[in-house]
């Protein structure tokens, strides 16, 4: 009986080089049976490959420790980027940030969120008269002053800071990164090797590059979670689940008659007719459940802004 020795190459928790070392036997006396081998090697690999499984059943080659990391460094790179990403002072502006923070942690609460203990979830302000907000890998999330004022109620808010979560927990922003850098490029920048790329990255992020929009089906998850997690969380604060609506109606209607560029959410979150039906239709589905859309206390937060 003879064997071959194959080796297998993917990333640990702690994004270092794992490899999987396997021995595949043959009962041939004088030659390896390459056609064994190939199937066997495949096998193993789909084996492994599928140990990425998201808690929402869907594969992703990237493990969850993966996504944390590559959102830290994200992170990182908007953090030390302050030319390009100022951002807002937590002293003077902590009425501001205890606001955003607590809708944050209030929507966490969710018995529908998947990954609530393993990611960071944290949100930064970015203080700049940008209509965009955006989550990165593993709970990171980022909102523009500019969006918050564009917000007309607490409620809508919600609304949109429980899609960015839900765009993170279902861990669409990995899925299409891999999709438009390719695994190889990715695992590059999870090892230190490509700073460049991963400001290129943040920046596709930050000014809604639609190279990185959102699928479909992306945006028709992220609403319906965000009516289930706001109507879960009614017991603490009675958000109105579909305000979201509001939000995204407004901006369509903006965005036909404002300058080209006002409106980078658009591009990377594509509106339609359907998406109002999807969110609608979950909402009757959840016993069409009312709320308030706190319009004066959202007011009184954002007159705080610079």
């Amino acid at each position: 009986m003879k064997y071959i020795y194959v080796k297998f190459f993917f990333l640990n928790e702690k994004i270092e080089p794992k490899y999987y070392n396997y021995y595949i036997f043959t009962t041939q006396k004088n030659n390896i049976d390459m056609k064994n081998i190939v199937l066997a090697s495949i096998l193993i690999g789909f084996s492994v490959f599928f140990s990425s499984c998201s808690k929402d059943g869907k594969i992703n080659v990237f493990s969850v420790q993966d996504d944390i990391a590559l959102g830290a460094q994200l992170d990182s790179t908007i953090v030390n980027t302050p030319q390009e990403y100022p951002l807002l002072p937590r002293k003077g502006n902590e009425e501001v940030y205890n606001y955003v923070e607590g809708m944050m942690n209030t929507i966490l609460t969710s018995e529908n969120i998947n990954y609530k203990d393993e990611f960071v979830w944290q949100v930064r302000i970015i203080n700049q008269d940008v209509l965009n907000a955006f989550a990165a890998p593993g709970g990171y999330i980022y909102f523009y002053t500019g969006f918050l004022k564009y917000a007309e109620s607490e409620a809508e808010l919600a609304g949109v800071m429980a899609h960015e979560i839900a765009h993170a927990d279902h861990r669409h922003s990995t899925n299409r990164l891999t999709k438009l850098y390719g695994f190889q490029m990715l695992f590059s920048i999870l090892l230190g090797k490509n700073p460049s790329q991963l400001a290129q990255i943040a920046g596709q992020l930050a000014m809604g590059g639609s190279s990185l929009a959102f699928s479909r089906n992306d945006e028709y998850e992220a609403d319906a979670s965000s009516v289930k997690y706001l109507t879960d969380v009614q017991n603490m604060r009675n958000y109105e689940p579909t305000a979201i609506v509001d939000f995204f109606d407004r901006m369509q209607d903006d965005s036909l008659t404002q300058a080209d560029g006002s409106f980078e959410f658009l591009r990377t979150h594509p509106y339609d007719a359907n998406r109002k039906e999807n969110i609608y239709d979950i909402w009757e589905d959840l016993g069409s459940p009312e709320g308030e859309k706190f319009i004066a206390e959202h007011q009184a937060i954002i007159s705080k802004l610079p």
